[in-house]
């Protein structure tokens, strides 16, 4: 479950050099980054750890991208995959459903912030996302929605139009909703400049959004879509009262508010949703996916039966659906995983050894001048690399570590808008001695990698 990093040959070894040219000659290369340093193709998994075709056993820090919460594998969610293979493999999802999506459903809403909540099921947290912003058109009649800086909801068109940063949306920008408002986040570490200065920066932004929903585009505006914490935009959690000041202006404007926990859900940050932290912020719409499974890909999109009773009922042609909705593999697994976390209670453990962590990460930070922040909530963890003497993203620094990391066996990856920050979210089932060792590997190499500066 929790065996430390054993490399036998240099990733990528040769097997995963020659799995690239296979790949390379077979796949669009907008897909797969090749590159002297990467990938390395994985071959098994287990627990925290996963092996590639070198055999070389490698610790993963990034939970498949915060997917296999409850570990890589687990022997009770394969079962469930397993038995319902055995039984029934594909159903019809919207004419002739499994029996296993209504129970998935009772669970969801078993355990959803909103009450009595109704679901719209779909394979990818990115359709989760069109769900949502579907339904908040629906409810409101209006196609606006505020987004934010650094945020990331996908890329598929309706997700896209929402997610932040060029090298996502500058191709098809003419093709994408032109009501998307883009609002600052609360970044306490690197303040936009709308917001710099403020005494008080969650109020601050929720001002911004006040205002924004003011002026003639905002009134346009269905819904704000925002993550309560920032994952692939760096890990980047806001100050307290942000979410509640969000909820306090869609009320007064009388827009929905939806949050996006796609990554932050299922125990990740300490709670079984980041939203229920503190303030306990409840959510017109919430979309889930990644951990809600562990391992296979399902997503949801989840609302009060009043919300979601304003798209029509389903004459016999629903206006939106899929082929895999609720998927009968992807259900089970979804029930397991969920009993998995709720069982092994992973959501406390997350909490605790995440605070331990995220302490033994920040001092670092007062070693390394080359670390400007550490931040996150239970296993969710950035560190954000800076040159030293102030707040300037080091894009290079990151790279050169996740590389080093990859080549001592640890699966690191890199965020933020600038490509600066090392993004943490092992499993939350990875042991004290494994995260000890983390950051000792972190210690060593950011020394490696700054020397002579």
């Amino acid at each position: 479950m929790n065996q430390p990093p054993r490399i036998i040959r240099e990733p990528p070894g040769p097997a995963s050099r020659a799995l690239s040219r296979r790949l390379a000659a077979v796949e669009s290369r907008n897909v797969t980054f090749v590159g002297p340093d990467f990938p390395i193709f994985l071959r098994k998994s287990r627990g925290s750890n996963v092996w590639d075709a070198d055999g070389n056993r490698y610790v993963d820090l990034t939970s498949g991208f915060a997917v296999a919460a409850t570990g890589h594998r687990h022997p009770r969610i394969v079962k469930a995959v397993r038995d319902q293979m055995q039984r029934l493999p594909h159903a019809m999802g919207d004419v002739h459903p499994p029996e296993v999506k209504t129970r998935l459903l009772e669970r969801l809403a078993g355990i959803s912030p909103i009450p009595d909540t109704r679901s719209i099921l779909a394979t990818s947290g990115s359709e989760a996302i069109e769900a949502a912003l579907k339904t908040a058109l629906m409810a409101t009649g209006k196609p606006g929605v505020i987004a934010f800086a650094g945020a990331y909801h996908g890329l598929t068109y309706g997700a896209l139009a929402c997610t932040d940063g060029d090298v996502f949306r500058a191709p098809f920008a003419d093709q994408l909703n032109p009501h998307v408002i883009r609002a600052p986040f609360p970044h306490p570490f690197r303040p936009p400049p709308e917001l710099a200065g403020a005494d008080d920066l969650a109020a601050a932004a929720a001002g911004c959004v006040d205002a924004l929903l003011d002026s003639a585009a905002g009134q346009a505006v269905g819904a704000i879509i925002v993550e309560p914490i920032q994952g692939r935009g760096g890990d980047v959690v806001p100050p307290p009262g942000f979410l509640a000041g969000l909820r306090s202006v869609a009320d007064r404007h009388g827009v929905l508010l939806i949050l996006d926990e796609i990554y932050t859900g299922f125990g990740r940050t300490g709670d079984m949703f980041a939203c229920q932290y503190a303030e306990g912020v409840r959510p017109d719409l919430l979309c889930v996916g990644k951990a809600l499974s562990s391992m296979f890909p399902i997503s949801a999109c989840l609302g009060s039966a009043e919300l979601m009773n304003a798209w029509p009922p389903s004459d016999g042609e629903a206006i939106h659906t899929s082929t895999f909705l609720g998927h009968p593999l992807g259900c089970s697994a979804a029930l397991a995983s969920i009993g998995v976390i709720e069982k092994d209670d992973l959501a406390s453990r997350a909490a605790a050894e995440g605070e331990r962590w995220l302490t033994r990460l920040a001092e670092l930070a007062e070693k390394h001048p080359s670390i400007g922040d550490v931040r996150g909530r239970g296993l969710m963890a950035g560190i954000d690399l800076v040159h030293p003497g102030g707040t300037e993203p080091d894009p290079e620094l990151a790279a050169r570590l996740v590389t080093g990391a990859l080549k001592r066996g640890w699966l690191i990856l890199a965020a933020g808008p600038d490509g600066n920050v090392l993004s943490l979210s092992p499993p939350l089932i990875v042991d004290r001695p494994l995260l000890d060792a983390a950051v000792h590997m972190l210690d060593d190499l950011l020394s490696v990698s700054t020397e002579g500066r």
